[in-house]
């Protein structure tokens, strides 16, 4: 694909390696906030998503409202993937949308989810989710998607109407058709991606060149892992997911990925972490430029 547009709109070369270092999932667990917080004060974690439907996003909000700068979004939630742990919808309790398991939570999987969800009931829920979060007075920059559920035709066109109803940037990577198909979308799918793309760039919505998420499934040898993956990072944008938290009772008891997770607030935070950016020549942002030239129509 052609050069993304987006890296001029904000001061870069082409060839210049840009990236947004993601922590998601806060507001899942207090370990995870309290990971985020001490983070983005020592950097390079530069923004961050919150789970509008989990136990802990009150907390969530309440730091977002005490520092208005956080560069926080919205990580649309339509799974609930864990065993002793589960969220509901914030917009229904009815089974007939298909948002729901046989225990009144979301689905765990999200093939149950894409299989069985009605689309306006989808399009409700995450609109809840945004509105709830703005409610709540969290300055909403951006819309992710937790597991990649939204990553589907039949809800893509809700995810993306999302960006122009709120003027903020969602997460979507600018492939073309092969590399969709690349990812596994079969031949239909991939085609109505590459599609979706196209126009939503014509648009004007700020795209990502590349997804990185660094895996839950190895917790060993994190740093050398991290500094690998940097510094085989491409020319272009990148949307870079990590989950941190901090090693507590409650994480190691909801989430079998918690090693990799406490990893992931060690690592990214150390002096050999911000060395290795440095050394690399990539460059850190966070969403609010993205929010802004949106808002602009640049």
């Amino acid at each position: 694909m052609k050069v993304n547009p987006v890296l001029k709109k904000l001061g870069f070369s082409d060839n210049d390696r840009v990236m947004i270092l993601h922590a998601d999932d806060l507001g899942m667990a207090q370990s995870c906030l309290a990971a985020y917080r001490e983070m983005v004060e020592v950097g390079p974690v530069s923004a961050a998503s919150v789970m509008v439907p989990c136990a802990w996003f009150p907390q969530v909000a309440a730091y977002c409202r005490q520092h208005p700068e956080a560069d926080v979004g919205v990580h649309a939630t339509l799974n609930s993937e864990w065993d002793n742990y589960r969220w509901r919808p914030l917009s229904t309790v009815d089974p007939a949308t298909g948002l729901l398991d046989s225990e009144g939570f979301f689905h765990r999987r999200m093939e149950e989810t894409q299989a069985l969800a009605d689309l306006a009931a989808v399009g409700r829920e995450l609109q809840a989710q945004v509105e709830v979060a703005l409610a709540a007075g969290i300055d909403v920059t951006h819309v992710d998607t937790h597991i990649g559920t939204v990553a589907h035709p039949k809800f893509i066109p809700a995810y993306v109407q999302l960006a122009f109803q709120y003027r903020v940037p969602v997460m979507v990577v600018r492939l073309d058709e092969a590399g969709f198909r690349a990812r596994g979308m079969d031949s239909e799918t991939a085609a109505f991606a590459a599609m979706v793309v196209h126009q939503l760039e014509e648009q004007g919505l700020p795209l990502f060149d590349h997804l990185v998420q660094f895996p839950l499934d190895k917790p060993d040898n994190r740093l050398e892992r991290a500094i690998h993956t940097l510094k085989g990072l491409p020319a272009g944008l990148t949307h870079f997911i990590i989950h941190p938290a901090h090693d507590t009772p409650e994480l190691r008891d909801l989430a079998a990925t918690w090693p990799s997770r406490v990893a992931d607030y060690h690592t990214f935070q150390s002096d050999e972490l911000r060395q290795a950016l440095r050394r690399l020549g990539i460059q850190v942002i966070g969403y609010r430029p993205l929010r802004e030239l949106l808002k602009s129509g640049v």
